[in-house]
């Protein structure tokens, strides 16, 4: 096992290297501890005190503005500029599908396609062209809000750290799902159909309350706990290439067929490289995330089973949140064709919807407040 020291000291050096008032955060790698001087080295002194505990709010801080004030305008949303960004070089990175493959609609038997190195270079090449584009920017946009008033980096080092997270948008939608269904089951698959990609006109009222709350297991890692994770180990830049790994995954990281742009793309392989990328940097919160909603829910779960119901998904990652909150409401989740995530448990019913929304907000909140905390002793580990 790997002794994680090493990855603490890092992201302690990183934040106070960032946050010494005097010394440009910029004159070093992010992930460098910055030499001792006598502007770095005492972290005890009380104007770095100051700033420690400002930066220490920034997650609460990006929290409230999500459940106050909610999404930005999608004109000025940085998710959204990804999104765009991917749109275009996704298009000139995957090929148009080729007629055989567009009457199958998936991947050749086997869940194998022949290899398109091509493909896969220049899908490579462009996510990470994206990835130094934004990342960078959100690295440069921190350097100069550390050398702004402590008051106003912290202030504005919350609200640009927002768009990252995304908890009171999902938890609306979900609910938004179970308020569907009380009028139609038509109206609850309209509403599922703004949370999942999947087909969602044969998914009878069962089904589209499995989805809904399959979506926010899942995307409660995506958007809230991931975020803080890289948060908290590389700053905002760290946030921003996650998401940015993420979004790129959901655009480009399938098997087979997708349309982009208007036109039927084949991702096997121009999108392997996003699909990767997001699998890695997935990994540990997927497994956080897990375990918090199992706190959340006051701990009384199977422990033995989660890693087994885990594996019952084709992803790496998205099962252990999944199945976390299956086993935590005692309810069985389904992707017909698929899998099925706890399979003795019952079907969820309308009150599951709003226990799991409701164990899904006390895991945000603890996550965001370990996030905080984990700024704090970061430092502590500088000293």
């Amino acid at each position: 096992m790997s002794n994680p020291a090493p990855v603490g000291e890092a992201a302690a050096g990183f934040w106070a290297a960032a946050l010494a008032p005097a010394n440009p955060s910029w004159a070093w790698p992010l992930w460098w501890p910055a030499p001792a001087t006598p502007a770095t080295a005492p972290l005890a002194d009380a104007g770095l005190t100051a700033w420690l505990w400002l930066l220490a709010c920034a997650p609460a801080l990006a929290l409230c503005i999500d459940r106050l004030l909610g999404e930005p305008p999608m004109r000025w949303h940085p998710v959204v500029w990804m999104g765009r960004f991917l749109a275009r070089t996704g298009a000139r990175a995957a090929p148009l599908a080729s007629p055989a493959a567009l009457a199958a609609r998936a991947a050749p038997p086997g869940g194998a396609a022949p290899a398109d190195w091509p493909a896969f270079w220049r899908g490579a090449l462009a996510w990470l062209a994206g990835a130094v584009w934004f990342t960078g920017a959100a690295w440069l946009l921190q350097a100069w809000l550390l050398s702004q008033p402590a008051w106003l980096a912290a202030l504005a080092l919350g609200l640009f750290l927002k768009p990252m997270l995304a908890w009171a948008m999902l938890h609306d939608e979900v609910l938004a799902v179970e308020g569907a269904l009380t009028q139609s089951l038509a109206a609850g698959r309209q509403q599922l159909a703004r949370l999942v990609s999947r087909d969602v006109t044969r998914l009878d009222a069962t089904q589209v309350r499995e989805s809904a709350i399959e979506s926010l297991a899942e995307n409660l890692n995506d958007s809230v706990i991931a975020p803080l994770f890289w948060f908290t180990l590389l700053g905002l830049p760290g946030a921003v290439l996650y998401r940015y790994a993420n979004t790129a995954d959901a655009m480009w990281g399938y098997h087979g067929v997708r349309p982009l742009g208007g036109a039927p793309r084949q991702w096997a392989w121009a999108g392997k490289w996003a699909a990767r990328a997001d699998d890695v940097l997935s990994w540990l919160p997927a497994r956080l995330t897990a375990l918090l909603l199992a706190l959340a829910a006051g701990g009384r779960l199977p422990w033995r089973r989660l890693p087994r119901e885990a594996a019952q998904t084709p992803s790496p990652n998205s099962g252990w949140p999944m199945a976390a909150m299956a086993l935590a409401l005692g309810v069985h989740l389904r992707k017909p064709g698929a899998y099925t995530l706890n399979p003795q448990g019952c079907a969820p019913g309308p009150a599951d919807t709003l226990r799991a929304c409701a164990i899904g907000s006390r895991c945000a909140l603890a996550a965001t407040l370990l996030a905080c905390a984990a700024l704090m002793v970061l430092m502590a580990l500088r000293a």
